[in-house]
């Protein structure tokens, strides 16, 4: 699995702007997940930029205006901006949608993501990519989502204050009231949280409220809060359920508990408190970039310095 989040696609972007040549005249996107990318290319381009069916209807956005016609006399060479290509028949659908204003206009194409032998479908790329694949962007509109665990708490809904966790009257309350935060467009495999059973009637009472299509709800069998935090499972519990071979992915709030999550099942964990995606916790690489052993490494630089130094 590899996975891309919006920071990795402005890394990219600014690591690879060179290969866009600088006359294009206007940026326009691909909704959806195009109008990201295309926004920042505008925006690094220093030029105007549009939607593509905004654009077919003579639209561009400028500064201090939603909307304005466009002059053609304006804008000759166009840059069609998608966020990846695949099988490539979102690009063939846009490009035949363009036809009836080549004679007004140059068209090239750019994806920002491609997979392995698809590179020259497009004029311009950034980075291939190989399936299967996650983006940041669009991953909770997924179709695989039904191959996936989801934590609630930081997930789908807000994480409870310390007064509303009273296990009571408030915390019931808070359930059948919490915010919604990620809500997935697509459905869900299997919904896995350390709340207690004792509160399933009022979760799928929210989760229904807030139009959470899954198929199962796996809720932690103990009595009371107390004895939740006694056992303090609750990376053990999610990870159980999402060691069935059937699925593919966790979507979890906690860092920590993501972490953990990976360390038993040594499957990918994308932690919402950070939106990077966990393949491996255990390795040297990910605790380098997590910061794990950023104080020990400041230590050995000091005295490497200070050896250099003489002192």
């Amino acid at each position: 699995m590899y996975y891309r989040n919006v920071a990795d696609l402005n890394r990219i972007i600014l690591k690879r702007l060179n290969i866009i040549p600088r006359d294009f005249d206007l940026i326009v996107g691909i909704p959806r997940s195009g109008m990201l990318p295309a926004n920042l290319l505008a925006l690094y381009l220093n030029r105007p930029y549009t939607d593509i069916h905004s654009f077919i209807n003579g639209h561009i956005y400028k500064a201090g205006a939603r909307s304005q016609f466009f002059d053609i006399k304006d804008f000759k060479k166009v840059l069609v901006v998608d966020d990846s290509i695949a099988s490539g028949s979102a690009m063939d659908k846009c490009r035949e949608s363009l036809k009836h204003l080549e004679k007004d206009f140059s068209f090239s194409f750019c994806a920002i993501y491609v997979i392995p032998g698809k590179e020259k479908t497009v004029d311009h790329y950034f980075e291939v990519v190989p399936l299967p694949r996650y983006f940041q962007w669009n991953i909770l509109n997924h179709t695989s989502l039904e191959k996936a665990c989801f934590d609630i708490d930081g997930v789908l809904c807000t994480d409870p204050t310390e007064e509303q966790n009273d296990d009571g009257e408030k915390y019931r309350d808070f359930i059948l009231n919490a915010p919604p935060l990620f809500i997935p467009g697509s459905k869900i495999g299997t919904i896995v949280t350390s709340r207690l059973e004792k509160y399933r009637k009022e979760t799928e009472t929210w989760l229904a409220a807030n139009n959470v299509k899954y198929n199962d709800l796996v809720l932690l069998d103990l009595p009371d809060k107390e004895a939740r935090m006694r056992a303090n499972s609750h990376a053990v519990h999610k990870a159980k359920t999402y060691m069935n071979n059937q699925y593919i992915l966790f979507i979890e709030s906690s860092l920590s508990q993501a972490i953990e999550i990976n360390r038993i099942t040594k499957k990918p964990v994308l932690c919402t408190e950070n939106f990077e995606m966990i393949f491996d916790a255990e390795s040297i690489m990910y605790n380098i970039k997590s910061g794990k052993y950023f104080p020990f490494l400041r230590k050995i630089a000091l005295k490497i310095r200070n050896k250099l130094r003489g002192k």
